[in-house]
């Protein structure tokens, strides 16, 4: 990563109602190489749910970054990275439709997610 003094992320606990569109708010600019719609990216991330505040899922707490493909992830990534450089951090506000539906099928359906998202890097 190319600042490597990035570490697990606190979120704090938002005010008013849940976005009804993707919010994307850069809080580290990064130098390194651009993330594209095709990229596979390795990150570190955060994620927890808007309305509690509790972690649901971090790559941190696994001690490990992870890689995707980002065109196989929640829509909310798939806009919310391209753009984004490596050694970057970015907090993603994602709405229910960009991020697991609306209604049933999958424990996060019908929730808007907060994601602190650290590009490591871009291939």
């Amino acid at each position: 990563m190319t600042d490597a003094s990035l570490s697990k992320p606190e979120i704090e606990f938002p005010d008013g109602p849940a976005p009804a569109e993707l919010e994307i708010v850069d809080l580290v600019e990064g130098s390194g190489e651009e993330a594209l719609a095709s990229s596979t990216v390795e990150v570190h991330y955060l994620g927890v749910e808007y309305d509690s505040g509790e972690e649901f899922d971090s790559s941190w707490s696994r001690g490990e970054t992870i890689n995707f493909p980002l065109r196989s992830l929640i829509q909310g990534w798939q806009i919310g990275i391209p753009g984004m450089k490596a050694g970057g951090r970015r907090k993603l506000v994602v709405p229910p439709a960009q991020a697991y539906g609306t209604a049933g099928g999958h424990p996060l359906a019908g929730k808007t997610l907060i994601f602190v998202i650290d590009l490591v890097s871009v291939r």
